[in-house]
């Protein structure tokens, strides 16, 4: 038996749930009697252990599962007849001895329901939809990284299949030069200002500034005495904001061979008759994936920040807690991933929970926008996607096979298609303007 819903909170619920003890006991007679057929114990053979012996053992395990039994059906039937959603898990507490009518077993159920979801009109909506090109200009600019990717060096000086790098021997920007330094601070060393046979790519930024300017210029065997002056928000703390006196002697220079954009180079991205023409549309139709997928997100986000904004609802303190706990532990995964010890590390709660805030707010909101539209994923829908994500490995049969041999995997793409298909509602309910991107803005580049 249940009592009447209390309304505590916004969203808090309270409900006593009561049932007779002798219910409880005959259950649990029941059950040793079931586990005693069964029951071992020294001196006696299986099943002809004495009930009584078998109480004694198993008595309050069974106890505590019959009453949890009972609690959780009494629970689940109360908001099943009251047509409440919970969310999370109910808080049971016993109820005071003297607030029980005698021969009946009580308990308080404190829980949460789930919101009401409001959303707002969405035609009054402003939102920019991003888009970008893949011009000729992005795959050449695709071709130099990925020359630079297959670099390697040839000591200045010293003739080779692919020459000897010119008259000029110094170190210049673009070589790869091996040194030795050490810094003073009014005279005295300082940690982490010394090194021996260094090696670092001029030009790129490896080393501050001053240090770089110093080697650029300097043949092997010269040295140079130069003044350093760390940068205030420096990460050695010790030297941030002073001024050292290094020294620095060049050791080995090297120059930079970037291959030739030839048949092998074409070969050597996968294109097996090294036809450049095929590999001019084999690095464009994976810009066009990528850049497809990035335009995608960028336009996900800024309707998912629309839905923020022209949504009512209130957020379950249960389903907060329990992504904050679900953020935390993926944390500590990746950690341990990266090869950290986290042993028994734990974060502070607000450290995820405008993250987890977020999360729980659009899951409502999508939740409330399928419903209210008819917005499921389709099995057609989930096929086209699992296709697409296969298209950029080597074998997209055992890519299709990956995703549906198991529920779970198939259960993310459509949650993707869910929120794809909420995204494409929204745009065709909004007022859009439609805005073209730079190629190495949208790439996260302003090279």
């Amino acid at each position: 038996m249940a009592t009447a819903v209390e309304t505590l909170d916004k969203l808090e619920r309270r409900l006593t749930i009561s049932f007779p003890l002798s219910d409880v006991q005959s259950e649990v007679e029941k059950r040793l009697k079931a586990r005693a057929r069964t029951a071992k114990a020294p001196g006696f053979r299986p099943g002809k252990v004495p009930l009584k012996m078998v109480a004694q053992q198993y008595g309050y395990q069974i106890e505590n599962e019959v009453l949890n039994d009972k609690v959780g059906r009494a629970f689940a039937e109360a908001t099943n007849a009251n047509s409440l959603r919970v969310a999370g898990f109910p808080k049971i507490e016993p109820k005071a001895t003297d607030a029980t009518p005698e021969g009946q077993l009580a308990f308080d159920a404190t829980f949460e329901v789930y919101p009401e979801v409001i959303i707002g009109d969405l035609s009054a909506v402003e939102l920019e939809k991003v888009k970008a090109d893949v011009s000729d200009a992005e795959i050449d600019k695709t071709i130099e990284i990925l020359r630079k990717q297959r670099v390697h060096y040839h000591t200045k000086g010293e003739a080779g299949e692919h020459g000897d790098g010119g008259a000029d021997k110094s170190a210049q920007p673009g070589d790869r030069v091996t040194v030795d330094f050490a810094g003073t601070i009014d005279g005295v060393p300082f940690e982490g200002g010394k090194a021996t046979d260094y090696s670092f790519n001029l030009g790129e930024g490896q080393m501050l500034a001053e240090f770089e300017a110093a080697a650029t210029g300097l043949s092997v065997g010269e040295t140079k005495v130069f003044p350093l002056s760390f940068p205030d928000d420096y990460h050695g703390k010790d030297v941030a904001g002073k001024t050292a006196e290094f020294t620095i002697t060049m050791k080995h220079v090297a120059w930079a061979h970037l291959p030739e954009v030839d048949a092998e180079f074409a070969k050597s991205l996968g294109i097996e008759d090294g036809d450049l023409t095929k590999m001019r549309d084999d690095i464009r139709v994976n810009l066009e994936r990528e850049v497809g997928a990035r335009v995608k997100a960028k336009n996900k986000d800024n309707v998912m920040d629309a839905l923020i904004k022209v949504a009512q609802l209130d957020v379950p303190k249960a389903l907060l807690n329990q992504d904050i706990e679900r953020l935390a532990e993926m944390a500590k995964q990746d950690m341990a991933q990266r090869g950290m010890n986290v042993g028994d590390i734990t974060f502070p709660p607000e450290l995820f929970t405008n993250q987890a805030d977020r999360r729980v707010r659009l899951g409502l909101i999508l939740s409330q926008m399928v419903k209210d539209h008819n917005l499921q994923a389709s099995m057609e829908q989930v096929k086209a996607q699992v296709d697409d994500f296969s298209q950029s490995y080597e074998d997209p049969r055992e890519v299709v096979k990956y995703y549906y041999s198991d529920r779970r995997r198939l259960a993310e793409v459509e949650a993707l298609v869910l929120e794809e298909n909420v995204v494409n509602y929204v745009l065709g309910q909004a007022k859009v303007t439609e805005k073209l991107v730079a190629f190495d803005e949208l790439m996260g580049s302003k090279a």
